[in-house]
């Protein structure tokens, strides 16, 4: 491995946000959601950063592809299991959040050894369940750390994460299946 050059920055940055995954968990067990919230915004401003500066400079990388994504479900996983161990997101909506991970990891893994790469653009579906699901982690720790959020708002955010979960981990399934149906398999 040689010297790190600019090239490097957006994976310097990308491993910086998995690092913070410890200490917005650790921050969150304490019972420091003020701490927890500063600390989950910095992880997204962070992930706003290297992906700017990926692609602004064509600075993208294999490795950079691998980590962004690892990085954020690190960070969004984490959360959920420790929002739901604490009692404070249900425990049905962590399971949800979970369970897509697993199906959308172990789908990715199986088209793979079936069919070969799959290169495919996140769904529109996905998006709005990404923005769900990080718009409930803030309002939960703003909620418990700042100011009660009113119960209509928290309980919209926590059945729209549930329904966009659903949706998009069943969508993905249909169409890897769909994809690998039209490519029939490898000979």
């Amino acid at each position: 491995m040689g010297p790190l050059s600019a090239r490097d920055i957006p994976n310097l940055i990308t491993v910086f946000r998995i690092v913070l995954v410890g200490p917005v968990v650790l921050t969150m067990a304490a019972g420091r959601f003020d701490w927890a919230l500063g600390l989950f915004i910095l992880a997204g401003v962070s992930d706003a950063v290297d992906g700017f500066l990926a692609k602004f400079f064509d600075w993208q990388s294999w490795l950079g592809s691998f980590l962004d994504p690892v990085a954020d479900k690190l960070l969004l996983v984490s959360c959920y299991l420790t929002l739901g161990l604490m009692g404070l997101a249900p425990g049905w909506l962590v399971l949800a959040v979970v369970l897509r991970d697993v199906v959308i990891v172990a789908g990715a893994i199986a088209y793979y050894r079936l069919s070969g790469p799959y290169e495919g653009r996140p769904l529109l579906i996905s998006k709005l369940n990404t923005l769900l699901q990080l718009s409930l982690v803030v309002a939960l720790l703003f909620h418990h750390g700042l100011q009660p959020l009113p119960a209509v708002l928290l309980a919209l955010l926590t059945y729209g994460a549930l329904f966009t979960t659903v949706a998009s981990g069943a969508w993905y399934v249909f169409v890897w299946g769909r994809n690998y149906r039209h490519a029939g398999s490898p000979q």
